[in-house]
């Protein structure tokens, strides 16, 4: 029997567990949708690959929610938002939803956001994707974007013994020197973190895209 478009499943893809933050929201606002969720542990960290080896992965995923019928894909990787979708965004038949360009429309709505920081993983920063997208929308706006390495093994490792306060503030005291309005945390794996975060800056500091990315995609 044929599946109903409204039946159709919803994918949500990230490189592990991160991905779930955004899962979470998806499920608080659009509860009565199907959703398959695609971790691919086998190839993270993602924030270590070159842009070609990651339109490879993306495919290889995206080939298989082709297979399980799916009626959108939701990019929930700021890494694959980064580096894969505008080069794949127009080559399948379902909707496909990247994290960083919707992200970004939605925060500088606020225009009073006028420094923006942002932390993500090496090859998010290298894009410079998070300044060109929230420039776009808002071209007054200035972003200072932080590379994070460590972050994505301690949240897929469930790494304990660290020294915290090292790993914490090595890179988030460089993003306080700029002084932002608010800070995106630009990797869904990061908000795993926000208990660690918020013992070195106030909480509203910080930015969880997947309220937003999840509401955006209500809406659409």
């Amino acid at each position: 029997m044929e599946i109903s478009e409204k039946d159709k499943a919803i994918g949500v893809m990230d490189s592990g567990v991160g991905g779930l933050t955004v899962l979470k929201q998806l499920l608080n606002v659009m509860p009565s949708e199907n959703y398959l969720y695609f971790g691919d542990t086998k190839n993270l960290p993602y924030g270590e690959k070159t842009k070609e080896q990651l339109i490879e992965i993306v495919k290889e995923i995206f080939a298989f929610f082709e297979k399980q019928n799916v009626k959108a894909v939701v990019l929930a990787c700021n890494t694959t938002s980064a580096t894969a979708y505008e080069e794949l965004k127009d080559k399948y038949s379902f909707k496909i939803y990247p994290l960083i360009q919707t992200v970004s429309k939605c925060v500088v709505l606020d225009k009073s956001l006028d420094r923006i920081g942002v932390m993500a993983t090496q090859a998010t920063v290298n894009s410079q994707k998070y300044t060109s997208e929230l420039k776009k929308n808002n071209p007054a706006v200035e972003v200072f974007e932080q590379a994070c390495p460590m972050w994505v093994p301690i949240v897929e490792n469930q790494i304990k013994d660290y020294d915290e306060k090292t790993v914490i503030t090595g890179y988030l005291n460089s993003v306080l020197d700029f002084n932002p309005k608010k800070i995106i945390l630009g990797c869904t794996h990061y908000p795993y973190l926000l208990d660690k975060l918020v013992k070195y800056a106030p909480e509203d500091l910080f930015i969880n895209p997947a309220q937003l990315f999840a509401n955006y995609i209500k809406q659409d």
